[in-house]
């Protein structure tokens, strides 16, 4: 299951898939974690130190070494050089999974233990100012999406990306690449506008999306939130002191932490595998292509020297019976 945490800046969102990566793993379940946002705090919310976190392999340093496992031996894809962050896969394309080993996680991948597992970690790499709004912000972005547009998925295994904050999630399509996206809202005016963005730009593409209220302190806290993301709302958590103890870099085991917080985080997953029955491969593949069109005659086909709609395979679409390329 690929699930994406969302929200504004300060809303807790890193917190919140950090807790939900550390229960998927206590309950021993495979997981690849991915901090794609721009302040990259996934590490340190997992328990890494300041050194470890900044050892981390960047995956936008990686990029060259992505596509070229991804793209195989497709035929529709004549060099590395030519796929873009949307570049979908095709007959000849090397797939990833979950469980398993291969150069993309050997180079960008690192273990970080838990209580009661072991789960992958992968970064985008830390951000500057230098980089926003120019194309090798999107590159390190788009390695998240260029990988995610190649990963077959089954039930049981997940993949959890903690997404840059606010709605430049919309900057590409890959607000759609997941089963289930939790929204983390705070009971403000401000905490919920980022829902109604991402409500109103998510509609026309069946994103399976849900509110996650955090900071919570009372009954008017809950009656705002339900008053303004209605059915939306899928669960509510509140002041933590095993999260205060985290924060410190001090956590106790995780098996500490509060009952009703457990609960919320067993709610987070009925959730997400709720929406397996509801997969549409060929949906899937349908947006994946939809963007990769988009960002070829916006500025992709001038950027390579190709024909980007070239790459798209008519006869393929992704899903767990495909084979990968050699």
């Amino acid at each position: 299951m690929k699930i994406a945490f969302v929200g504004k800046g300060g809303s807790g969102k890193t917190t919140l898939s950090s807790l939900f990566i550390r229960h998927l793993a206590a309950e021993g379940t495979p997981v690849v974690a991915v901090d794609a946002d721009i302040n990259q705090h996934l590490g340190a919310a997992l328990g890494l130190d300041d050194s470890e976190a900044a050892a981390l392999p960047a995956m936008g340093e990686h990029l060259r070494l992505i596509k070229d496992h991804l793209r195989g031996s497709n035929p529709r894809i004549a060099s590395a050089d030519t796929m873009i962050k949307t570049t979908p896969p095709g007959e000849g394309s090397r797939l990833l999974r979950v469980q398993e080993d291969n150069p993309v996680y050997d180079a960008c991948a690192r273990p970080v233990e838990l209580d009661g597992g072991t789960v992958r970690l992968m970064v985008t790499g830390p951000f500057t100012d230098a980089d926003l709004g120019v194309a090798c912000y999107h590159s390190k972005t788009g390695a998240v999406e260029l990988c995610l547009n190649h990963l077959v998925d089954g039930p049981g295994e997940y993949v959890v990306v903690d997404m840059t904050a606010g709605s430049d999630s919309f900057a590409s399509g890959m607000f759609t690449r997941f089963d289930m996206t939790f929204l983390v809202a705070e009971p403000t005016r401000k905490g919920v506008s980022v829902y109604r963005q991402y409500k109103d730009y998510a509609r026309d593409f069946g994103v399976a999306l849900r509110v996650v209220g955090n900071k919570v302190q009372g009954p008017d806290d809950l009656d705002f939130l339900r008053a303004e993301v209605g059915d939306d709302l899928l669960v509510t958590v509140g002041h933590s002191d095993w999260v205060r103890a985290m924060e410190k870099g001090r956590p106790p085991r995780f098996a500490a932490l509060e009952g009703s917080n457990r609960l919320a985080l067993r709610t987070l997953r009925e959730a997400a595998d709720a929406t397996y029955e509801r997969r549409d491969w060929e949906r899937y593949t349908r947006q994946m292509v939809h963007f990769h069109l988009k960002n070829a005659r916006s500025w992709g086909n001038e950027r390579t020297g190709a024909d980007l709609a070239a790459q798209v395979d008519p006869g393929f679409v992704l899903g767990e019976s495909v084979t990968a390329g050699a």
